[in-house]
């Protein structure tokens, strides 16, 4: 809503503001473009132009979506996921999202879910169990291996850590 608000109050109503993308009914001068990058950046955004700037935050965008909110949705593999979602065969998207961010496309995704891991650890409404089940992992000790991996610490540790930072509401 910020965002399609800014276009607006600069004259420039847009067609469809999603996740990531605004689309316009017409090109935009460089001057327009300035203006609204300075005002994006104010709003903590920034513009995204180039073609390959783009495709790393559409693969970013459609990962950190699937992770965090259609997690289910994810009846194939993720390469079959990313095609079918960003219209472009997965080889070059993984080939462009290594040569830009430095890591795979795999681990990206890897680190967006143990991140989740971590969220669903924090709020103590799941077990270790119904998260690697939510997740997609095989077992718990699969989840808990890639967790160690990436934080260096067990799902457990992480809980204690966690547990021994929060304070009871009757001690304070």
């Amino acid at each position: 809503m910020v965002v399609k608000s800014e276009f607006e109050q600069l004259g420039l109503p847009p067609l469809l503001v999603e996740l990531g993308e605004v689309e316009l009914e017409k090109e935009i001068t460089e001057s327009q473009k300035e203006t609204l990058l300075q005002r994006l950046r104010l709003l903590g955004f920034d513009l995204i132009d180039d073609k390959k700037s783009k495709t790393i935050d559409k693969i970013k965008t459609v990962i950190i979506d699937l992770v965090h909110h259609k997690n289910n949705e994810l009846k194939t593999n993720l390469s079959d996921y990313l095609s079918e979602n960003l219209s472009q065969d997965y080889n070059s998207l993984s080939s462009l999202f290594s040569e830009v961010e430095n890591t795979t496309i795999e681990k990206y995704f890897i680190q967006q879910k143990i991140e989740k891991v971590k969220e669903l650890i924090i709020y103590n409404e799941m077990t270790l169990s119904e998260i690697a089940y939510l997740l997609h992992y095989s077992n718990v000790a699969h989840l808990s291996s890639q967790f160690k991996k990436v934080t260096g610490f067990t799902p457990t540790y992480f809980k204690q850590l966690k547990d021994k930072k929060r304070q009871q509401i009757e001690s304070l």
